[in-house]
């Protein structure tokens, strides 16, 4: 059926995701999956029979708009003891329906017509498209995917009046990259007497690997004080469908964000609040990350060593890039498909993590998959 209907679409520029593509032929050639950026084992037993436990205890309706109490308590806590900032639960903490939720409110709470937000590319597909909803400019910063490391000069060339909000990933989707002591410093002093926002994608906050740390703005009072900060419990605790985030912020802005928020899904699913906020509360829950991921990474760099792929180093997040164009002349897209059709190996091309495309030679795996299925893709891909 097709509506008769004249519309006018808000994102000419965007279709269908080649998520959704690759998805599809992934499943049409039964490929191994290193594409999809969640993992194919289960959750810890103990947080399936939490929410089980909360279903059969009556926690079936709505929770409050701003989340589950206990929940946000004990985010409260967990926050001041890794980071020491300690978060108001009532008016600082807001739970949403995972960290693209959290992601979207705060776009489109502070980011009006006119006004200019920059990010780095390659960039998480969610950023862009959510800017031109509320009528602003993107502004993307490309980071130089031969050294892996932003340039903060182009970033204070490139701040005007008109810039409200800063979108900085760390540990960075899709390369891997991590903030250091240097990036903090420069983005520091770039919004420093300004009245620019820090939106802080940190769902990846406990895979980070090589004695790296994460550099949460949560850590830091002169930018916290302008910071949303957004987490994501579906990536920490392997349930990424359950769709269970959360953004901390000061209260002014968190205030902005919940206006929004009460309109798109009003609460996340209560069972799983509350079964998540038991996890919260056992720091080893989440603790143990760092070695579990690490490994799972080293399991797929070691069985990629004998290919022909170039990977660059990932020192977090679920993902590594490996570049092709050594060997092969194709885009990253065809090149990505003849993976699929020839290797039955599931993988994301780079470009699609640039607004208007881009042409890398680089593909994205993705290592947060049992180690059986590590293994198989590596073995796949080197017999290319």
């Amino acid at each position: 059926m097709k509506s008769s209907l004249s519309i006018e679409t808000k994102l000419p520029t965007h279709g269908v995701s080649v998520f959704s593509q690759i998805a599809a032929l992934a499943a049409r050639y039964n490929a191994v999956n290193l594409w999809q950026g969640a993992p194919n084992y289960s959750p810890d037993q103990t947080l399936i029979d939490s929410a089980t436990e909360a279903m059969k205890a009556g926690f079936n309706q709505y929770s409050a708009m701003t989340g589950v109490a206990t929940l946000r308590e004990a985010l409260t806590e967990k926050i001041a003891t890794l980071y020491g900032t300690r978060y108001d639960p009532e008016t600082e903490i807001t739970i949403t329906a995972g960290g693209s939720e959290a992601i979207y409110a705060t776009i489109a709470a502070l980011v009006k017509q006119g006004d200019e937000v920059i990010f780095f590319e390659p960039a998480f597909e969610v950023y862009e498209p959510v800017v031109r909803l509320q009528g602003a400019k993107p502004v993307p910063i490309q980071i130089p995917l031969d050294r892996l490391k932003i340039d903060w000069n182009e970033v204070a060339a490139a701040v005007t009046p008109r810039t409200r909000m800063i979108i900085v990933n760390t540990p960075h989707n899709p390369t891997g990259i991590v903030m250091e002591d240097e990036d903090i410093a420069a983005l520091t002093a770039i919004t420093r007497d300004s009245n620019i926002i820090v939106l802080a994608d940190e769902v990846y906050e406990h895979v980070i690997f090589d004695g790296m740390e994460h550099r949460s703005m949560c850590r830091y009072p002169e930018l916290a004080e302008r910071s949303v900060v957004v987490f994501s419990l579906g990536k920490t605790y392997h349930v990424t469908g359950w769709r269970i985030g959360y953004c901390v912020a000061p209260a002014d802005l968190t205030s902005e964000i919940r206006k929004i928020h009460q309109y798109l899904v009003f609460s996340a699913p209560t069972p799983l609040q509350v079964a998540v906020a038991k996890e919260v509360s056992r720091p080893e829950s989440y603790q143990r990350l760092r070695g579990f991921y690490e490994q799972k990474r080293d399991i797929l760099t070691q069985a990629l060593s004998t290919s022909r792929f170039k990977l660059r180093p990932s020192h977090g997040s679920f993902f590594v890039l490996a570049s092709f164009d050594h060997f092969s002349d194709l885009n990253d897209f065809d090149f990505a498909k003849q993976l699929l059709v020839e290797k039955g190996v599931g993988t994301i091309p780079l470009s699609v993590f640039y607004g208007h495309g881009a042409e890398t030679g680089m593909i994205r795996l993705s290592f947060c998959k049992d180690d059986e299925t590590l293994r198989e893709g590596g073995r796949r891909l080197s017999t290319l």
